[in-house]
């Protein structure tokens, strides 16, 4: 499929999305917010994609945010079209069950680091820098910046970044428990394609309902989420998956899975 400033390519059930404005630090103004939110509609809709790896284009930036020079040069348009799936199409989208790798190769600030944030895996590049920058230009960052950040890392380590603007570096980022791992720009695609892999590995109906039942039942307490039958969950146990994954250990191949 063809876009103006994303690159999307789809193969071996893997979905690479790729915002390509490198010379904004890839920015989203309207049009690529548009474009996102279609591309994740149809990742979302397609049952040969099983997983996700979003970055963005050149080696300074992963997503800067929301597009303010282009807003200002076009007070008529808004910063970014109100759609229910939230920024950049991601942020809101909470029924998306399939995983999402954030592949960081720079700036990930504002609009970019609430993608980010809205990701199941996050492998950084060595010179990542992330952080909420929208207090310092009179914003707040409404697309789960705020809320997301406060669940994902120690209560008084997200307060410090949200009311404060200020950045910080990947290996800050790792310490802080926000991404999985940090390694040399040289070795970000290779290390992204290795966790793909190892999701490849697994039976994309067990790989959904396991996130499904993750993300649903963080507010539940303990004894409601295990005893809710969450929709994935009910899917996986009628179908054959868990049958095919015990032959195929037994026969020593790999195991055949079915599109969810």
């Amino acid at each position: 499929m063809s876009y103006q400033y994303v690159v999307y390519e789809k193969s071996d059930h893997i979905a690479r999305v790729t915002i390509n404005r490198p010379e904004v630090m890839n920015a989203v103004h309207p049009p690529a917010h548009m474009e996102l939110d279609e591309i994740w509609n149809d990742f979302q809709g397609d049952p040969q994609m099983w997983v996700a790896i979003l970055t963005g284009a050149g080696d300074r930036a992963f997503c800067a945010g929301a597009d303010l020079k282009y807003a200002a040069e076009h007070p008529s348009v808004r910063r970014v079209p109100a759609t229910p799936r939230g920024f950049g199409g991601l942020t809101n989208r909470f029924d998306l069950y399939k995983p999402v790798i954030a592949a960081v190769n720079g700036y990930a600030l504002g609009g970019g680091m609430e993608m980010m944030l809205a990701c199941d895996i996050v492998v950084a590049a060595e010179h990542a820098t992330f952080g909420q920058p929208e207090p310092r230009v009179g914003r707040m960052a409404p697309f789960g910046g705020v809320v997301r950040l406060a669940r994902q890392v120690p209560f008084r380590q997200a307060m410090g970044l949200i009311l404060t603007g200020e950045r910080i570096t990947a290996q800050e980022a790792l310490r802080m428990g926000l991404v999985n791992q940090v390694v040399p720009l040289s070795g970000l695609k290779p290390t992204v394609d290795r966790w793909a892999g190892k999701i490849l590995e697994c039976s994309p109906l067990a790989v959904q309902a396991s996130k499904e039942a993750a993300l649903r039942s963080q507010d539940m307490p303990l004894s409601m989420a295990l005893s809710t039958n969450f929709e994935y969950t009910v899917r996986l146990w009628n179908s054959n998956e868990a049958r095919e994954g015990a032959e195929a250990f037994v026969q020593k191949r790999k195991p055949r899975w079915q599109n969810p």
